[in-house]
Formats: structure tokens, C-alpha cells, sequence
């Protein structure tokens, strides 16, 4: 007997149709029942700001917008550093004697619904704002179906 045997997800597919993908995506993430350790690190937000409309907020403290990148591929959003450089103990204002504000390597990763727009993101005072928009297809609104 497997892990996907004892699957919760696997009790559901029996009562749903064309979920299959959203269920295996919810099995990958948990593993065995289990949700895999991510670090804390950076600490983020999700809010809703509107009806359809959400904002991923990362706190990135002593990072510039070079030191930063955001990609979106195959449903996953990930905010990561590009190379941090270690060795650099002097800066334009002047020698660093003390280094509490951490600029490690990190990578932070969303899983983003296939309804989902991902928008632009700005950073600003030390907060990385990515804004996302769920986008309600014409086939899935609400209508009237009409007896004849």
C-alpha cells in the first residue's frame, strides 16, 4: 500500500470531476500527510486587497531590487537572491564592523492557482509586493440556463 492509497485527496476523487491535477498538486506539497520544512526566512504576507485581487508581501530588509529576482513558471512563483557577494566588508559608506541585518541566500516558493494572473512587483522601503488577480473565465461565471 502506498502513500497515494492512504491519501485523503485519493477518498475525494470518487465525488469530483476534472480536480485530479489540483489533488496531485495538494499530494506533492504535503508529501506523506506531512507539510515539508521551509524556512522562515524571509518572513511574507498574502492579503487580499479586492474581490479577485491578492498581494504577496516579503520582507527584504537590506536588499535592492538588483539583489532580488521573481520568476513565474509551471503555476510556481519563486522569489529568490541572485549571488550574494560574502566577502564584501566595505561598501561606499564606509567598513561594516557589525553585520546584524542578514542579506543570506534564500528562496521562497508559491504554488499559484491556473486562474490566477500574476501582476507586477515593486519593492519599496524594504517590502517586496508582488500583486496577483484571479481571472473568472466566461464559462465559469454565473448564468441563467434557460428551460424549454
Amino acid at each position: 500500500m502506498t502513500s497515494k492509497d492512504l491519501s485523503i485527496f485519493n477518498s475525494l476523487r470518487p465525488f469530483s470531476i476534472g480536480f485530479d491535477d489540483m489533488f496531485d498538486q495538494f499530494e506533492n506539497m504535503l508529501g506523506n500527510g506531512h507539510l515539508t520544512m521551509q524556512s522562515n526566512y524571509p518572513p511574507y504576507n498574502i492579503r487580499k486587497t479586492g474581490k479577485d485581487n491578492y498581494a504577496i508581501e516579503v520582507a527584504l530588509a537590506g536588499f535592492s531590487k538588483d539583489d532580488v529576482e521573481v520568476e513565474f513558471e509551471d503555476n510556481l512563483l519563486t522569489v529568490r537572491t541572485k549571488q550574494v557577494n560574502k566577502s564584501e566588508n566595505k561598501n561606499s559608506d564606509g567598513e561594516i564592523i557589525h553585520k546584524g541585518i542578514s542579506q543570506r541566500q534564500f528562496a521562497r516558493s508559491f504554488t499559484i492557482a491556473d486562474d490566477v494572473k500574476v501582476g507586477d512587483a515593486k519593492l519599496k522601503d524594504g517590502l517586496l509586493t508582488i500583486s496577483c488577480e484571479k481571472i473568472i473565465p466566461e464559462h465559469k461565471k454565473r448564468k441563467l440556463i434557460e428551460i424549454k
